[in-house]
């Protein structure tokens, strides 16, 4: 998996640009396979295109397309965002990362540009990228024209921000500080600066920030007259030629503009003698205003000159002219070499490079967050497919769900019911199912159901079941798709839409059975919070397991965390925490806890435990410091079906988590519950986590009577 850093600003003009380029220039220096991503854009005014990713594109000659670098323009952003469908914008944003991603092994991400309306969107926009593709940040925060105050107040303001988001911040850089005050702002930012952020100070550079020729000229849509081959002269200074000559001369300063009326041949032509001087200073060009031209005889004695600077001609007066050039904002173009080497200097001699990067090297986070998790459990089930048996295909959800699914590309599936009645609700729906993808079956009317009944019949004849009444059996749609999983002929089963726990998982109980080394048939959720993905275990099935089935459902939720991408700190939740309750239901928790630790030494786990010191980083410091999985717990096991079922419920209602599941764990091969309050959602992604659970599946069953 690539490394990933984000470098996000507080304000437009932070100077963001600068890290960006001399972060990708010392990586890819140090040997690595850089990408770049930049979100959400802003073009300017006759741009086609986002000048900084142009700039990164060209000057490092990244094997990625304009269209690869990002996702958004910032309009686009803020449809999403006005609709409220941020979900949505970060799942597309999540599979374009990961494209990303799979190409690189270190990915500079860079934030929004702040130049239109709305910061606000634009921070929450940020913060949400960098929380949701869970990598650390460098903050970069502008110290041009404020005192030392404002900068320590607005740099200690923004990290905040991003960690009580839950962003690692690897450093924070202050740009454009007055070398004056760079002393005094490193000492008193340190002395309130978390030790895990670098601090890093970058004095303000007048080669970067100050306009070009050209920079003035685009702003002004101006005529070029002279001068067009230096137009990448830097502009320190200007001043307005309206005085006498005499007087003007004295104003002259190194790199200045010179902005006058165009018929003031005086101005133009002894500014353009004074550059050739010793005596005087260089000047960086001159702008003509009020759409006047100079006189032919100034234009000959010009076009004479073999030391012209450039010349440009614009509509607007004097003053205005003068106002829209102290406004100009300054970016790093493509073209522009200089500045691009500068600020790639600047950054090596302000910023300690390798102890950034070992500090990203070294960075690992353990949460994985929801729009992420979905994306991996999609791509997973889809690299190889699997066939899954949908019993309720009459259900109109059921085929809402599998029409995704289909046009997704994720599994094969058969459907169960009456195929003319599936065929209707299909086109009254109005659903694009491909049926290539689909296969219908009627269990009453299907070719393989005396088969299916007799296999029936020899696995639980033992248990008094006659042939007439596995024939019976068979035609219900639990049994008939328990069956297609355990004959080959399907990978898996998802059920429970329109009927009970009992009667979806009954069957798989009954003759599917329980993997070697496994005496509980548990379940698990898969929590999609805010910020993480949490396994919650058992909410289904065991209404009040003993010690050793809790054991068991807590290594079986560990194994089902691992399997999905999480790396699990177990929780064996209780009424109580560490040693300071009693009674038998504390104690069972205890117990199981205990076998745990003996059967599988290798897991991190803590319990008894209660809720909030399991998942709170503040409440585990006062009752259970110093704990491995107290604060950070993701895999959470309940002591019994009644805590289970309710907690799980009033977290999903009560934050609009996502609740994936329940997923049944310690089954020979995959049969899955669905809730009959589901959602088209919670089918399409237990059907995922089926398909997942079918893909570890590799030796034929045996018939275990």
């Amino acid at each position: 998996m690539a490394k990933s850093i984000f470098v996000a600003s507080s304000e437009p003009y932070s100077g963001r640009s600068v890290v960006t380029l001399g972060l990708i220039n010392a990586l890819i220096v140090n040997g690595h396979k850089v990408g770049y991503f930049k979100p959400i854009i802003t073009t300017g005014l006759n741009e086609s295109q986002d000048v900084h990713i142009q700039t990164v594109l060209s000057q490092f000659a990244l094997a990625a397309t304009y269209q690869d670098s990002y996702i958004f323009t910032r309009q686009q952003a803020m449809e999403y965002h006005e609709k409220g469908m941020d979900g949505d914008m970060i799942k597309l944003l999540v599979a374009k990362y990961r494209m990303l991603e799979e190409r690189h092994d270190t990915l500079v991400i860079e934030g929004s540009d702040f130049t239109g309306e709305g910061t606000a969107f634009e921070f929450e926009m940020n913060l949400l990228i960098a929380k949701n593709l869970s990598c650390p940040a460098v903050l970069v925060v502008s110290g041009e024209s404020k005192t030392a105050d404002q900068i320590v107040h607005e740099a200690l303001s923004f990290l905040r921000g991003f960690k009580d988001h839950g962003v690692d911040v690897l450093a924070i850089v202050i740009n454009k500080v007055d070398p004056k005050m760079q002393t005094i702002l490193e000492k008193t930012i340190k002395t309130v600066l978390d030790a895990d952020v670098l601090l890093v100070v970058i004095p303000y550079s007048a080669l970067l920030k100050n306009p070009t020729i050209e920079d003035i000229n685009d702003t002004l849509k101006g005529q070029i007259l002279f001068g067009a081959g230096q137009l990448k002269n830097r502009v320190d200074n200007y001043v307005t030629g309206a005085m006498q000559l005499p007087s003007f001369l004295g104003y002259l300063k190194e790199n200045v503009l010179i902005v006058t009326p165009g018929d003031r041949g005086d101005i133009i032509l002894g500014a353009l003698q004074a550059n050739v001087s010793d005596s005087y200073p260089s000047i960086a060009g001159i702008v003509l205003t009020a759409g006047i031209q100079p006189d032919d005889q100034v234009i000959r004695l010009i076009e004479g000159s073999h030391h012209v600077v450039p010349i440009i001609a614009v509509t607007t007066g004097t003053f205005e002219t003068i106002n829209a050039i102290g406004n100009i904002k300054t970016r790093i173009k493509p073209d522009n070499k200089q500045k691009i080497a500068y600020a790639i200097q600047l950054f090596e001699e302000h910023v300690p490079v390798s102890e950034l990067e070992e500090r990203l090297q070294a960075y690992h986070s353990n949460r994985i967050t929801p729009p992420m998790f979905q994306y991996q459990i999609g791509r997973w089930a889809a690299q190889h497919q699997k066939h899954i048996v949908l019993p309720e295909g009459n259900d109109d959800r059921i085929l809402k769900a599998a029409a995704q699914l289909i046009r997704q590309n994720i599994v094969t599936l058969t459907l169960l019911g009456d195929p003319l009645v599936i065929s209707a609700s299909v086109k009254r729906l109005g659903l694009d199912l491909d049926m290539n993808g689909v296969t219908v079956i009627d269990p009453n009317h299907a070719g393989n159901s005396e088969d299916y009944a007799q296999t029936l019949f020899d696995l639980r004849k033992s248990k008094g079941l006659s042939l007439p009444e596995a024939r019976e059996l068979i035609r219900d749609i639990s049994y008939y798709g328990t069956m297609m999983v355990y004959k080959g002929d399907a990978d898996g089963m998802v059920s429970g839409a329109e009927h009970t726990t009992q009667h979806t998982i009954k069957p798989a109980l009954q003759f599917i059975k329980t993997q070697p080394g496994v005496s509980t048939v548990s379940s698990v959720f898969f929590m999609c919070l805010a910020d993480r993905v949490c396994v919650f275990g058992d909410c289904a099935v065991n209404p009040d397991p003993t010690a050793q089935q809790l054991a068991e459902i807590a290594i079986s939720s560990a194994r089902t965390a691992e399997r999905f991408g999480i790396e699990p700190r177990i929780a064996m939740l209780s009424y109580s925490s560490g040693n300071s309750g009693i009674g038998e239901d504390v104690d069972k928790v205890r117990m199981a806890t205990k076998i745990v630790k003996e059967t599988r030494p290798d897991l991190l786990i803590e319990g008894p435990i209660q809720y909030d010191a399991a998942v709170d980083p503040s409440v585990a410091k006062q009752k259970m410091p110093g704990s491995p999985v107290a604060g950070k717990a993701n895999v959470l096991i309940f002591p019994d079906l009644n805590t289970g079922n309710n907690t799980y419920k009033a977290v999903q209602r009560e934050t609009g988590a996502l609740a994936i599941g329940p997923m049944l764990q310690g089954l020979n091969k995959p049969v899955n519950d669905l809730s009959r309050g589901c959602t088209v959602d919670d089918i399409f992604n237990t059907v995922v986590i089926t398909a997942i659970q079918a893909q570890d599946i590799h030796e034929p069953q045996t018939v275990n009577q």
